[in-house]
């Protein structure tokens, strides 16, 4: 399989890190959507970060539906979800938590790198910040004081999710959140970015 996207995209390393975690071998490849666009539509015609191809030969994109790709591939007893249904349920909460904090990040980047300053909407800005850290005051108190993983036993996809979302939006944004501002997500991150899954897939790759 061949993984196609930067590593500094949390929907990427996402895809990465998981594919590590299931043991699924893959090649990465770090082809930027903005720097590389010609190369990325040879493969990609719609330019998508990240893109998956199969040893089929499938382009898939999306990182959530990548994922549920990659969990038939891992097989049975080799899932990054939870069994039962009331912790899937929160698993699932804990992800979409994860996932607009990604998306109003990637708002706040977006608005500051390529829109003009000029044509900047204020108010609709200041929305994108108070949806970002309602994701992360609820993802703190999701994950409290907790010294383990969020659903106990091995890492599952609400970690991964949820630590690489906080890597990403503090290392993007400092200055809209800066890395102690919530504490429990920041503790719980650095945790997870110790783990061999995460090494060897690191934001910087």
């Amino acid at each position: 399989m061949r993984l196609i996207g930067m590593l500094d995209s949390p929907y990427v390393r996402r895809v990465a890190v998981s594919l590590n975690q299931l043991g699924l071998p893959f090649t990465h490849e770090s082809v930027s959507v903005f720097r590389h666009y010609d190369t990325f539509a040879g493969i990609n015609p719609v330019v998508k970060a990240p893109t998956l191809v199969t040893d089929e030969g499938f382009v898939l994109m999306d990182s959530t539906l990548i994922l549920q790709h990659v969990a038939k591939l891992a097989g049975a007893g080799r899932s990054l979800d939870p069994a039962g249904t009331a912790d899937h349920a929160r698993a699932q909460r804990i992800i979409g938590l994860a996932l607009v904090a990604c998306e109003k990040s990637v708002q706040i980047v977006y608005e500051h790198q390529l829109r003009p300053p000029e044509k900047r909407h204020q108010p609709w800005l200041d929305r994108v910040h108070e949806q970002l850290f309602a994701a992360y005051r609820l993802l703190d108190a999701e994950i409290g004081e907790r010294d383990g993983w969020l659903l106990g036993g091995d890492i599952l996809q609400a970690d991964i999710t949820a630590a690489i979302a906080w890597t990403f939006t503090t290392r993007m944004i400092p200055e809209v959140m800066p890395a102690d501002a919530f504490p429990s997500v920041a503790r719980f991150t650095a945790r997870a970015e110790a783990q061999e899954a995460f090494r060897a897939s690191p934001y910087d790759g």
